[in-house]
């Protein structure tokens, strides 16, 4: 069965924005966990405007559960975080300074030598990589050449289209995966994610090992509770 790993970015964007520490960072990742998520996910940003640096480091400490932390390993600073954390994954993501939102996957091809530079350096240090990956064969096929362990295909695309039509939408991750497959890749799965279109990609791509879902999750929580939604989004990945 898919995993469920909890982005708690907008736990933190809500906290900072009236200092102190409530809602407190770390009991919010131990109670999803203890609601049945399997993962936590943070995205540290060099402005620190929602996850701090810091709290990586306590959530290293606290947290039970599969701990990932994506960003853009062409910061120095986030890769010596992810040396010094060693969380369980690292998902490598081509933001750029200032970024609201990642938006892109990476370009494999252009920078295959590079991005199998970097991996290797985190999985000398015991860290399963996944790179960042829009559903094209060429990228994944790129990426398969780096020695990653994984992808995390973005699916903002697959959101967007998928009110539309579904089946268009989900047609060319179907595609991506059976390449990843191929190649021994494992594969995860992100952006946009909600429990209209969540339970629909489960369904025609059982072959994801895990969902990173943050937005979509914390605002449902405001009307149905952070223990029926995190249940909510399970059930969603249960075929």
């Amino acid at each position: 069965m898919t995993r469920l790993s909890v982005n708690i970015n907008k736990i933190a964007t809500l906290r900072n924005s009236r200092g102190g520490n409530n809602p407190d960072l770390i009991k919010t990742a131990l109670d999803i966990e203890r609601f049945g998520a399997e993962g936590i996910t943070v995205h540290p940003r060099p402005d620190e405007r929602h996850i701090r640096y810091a709290d990586v480091y306590e959530l290293k400490k606290s947290i039970s559960s599969e701990f990932n932390i994506e960003g853009n390993c062409r910061e120095e600073k986030f890769v010596k975080l992810v040396l010094e954390v060693r969380p369980h994954q690292v998902t490598l993501v081509p933001d750029t300074e200032g970024q609201i939102t990642s938006d892109h996957g990476w370009d494999t091809i252009t920078h295959q030598h590079y991005l199998t530079t970097i991996i290797a350096t985190f999985k000398s240090a015991g860290i399963r990589t996944s790179i960042f990956c829009d559903p094209d064969p060429r990228m994944v096929e790129g990426a398969a050449k780096t020695g990653t362990d994984r992808i995390e295909l973005y699916t903002e695309s697959y959101a967007r289209l998928f009110q539309k039509n579904p089946n268009e939408a989900i047609a060319p991750y179907i595609e991506a995966a059976n390449i990843a497959k191929k190649h021994g890749l494992g594969i995860n799965a992100g952006h946009d994610l909600d429990l209209n279109n969540l339970g629909f990609l489960s369904k025609h791509i059982p072959s994801i090992d895990e969902v990173s879902i943050g937005h979509a999750l914390i605002c449902d929580a405001l009307y149905f509770g952070l223990e029926n939604t995190v249940q909510l989004y399970k059930r969603q990945l249960q075929f």
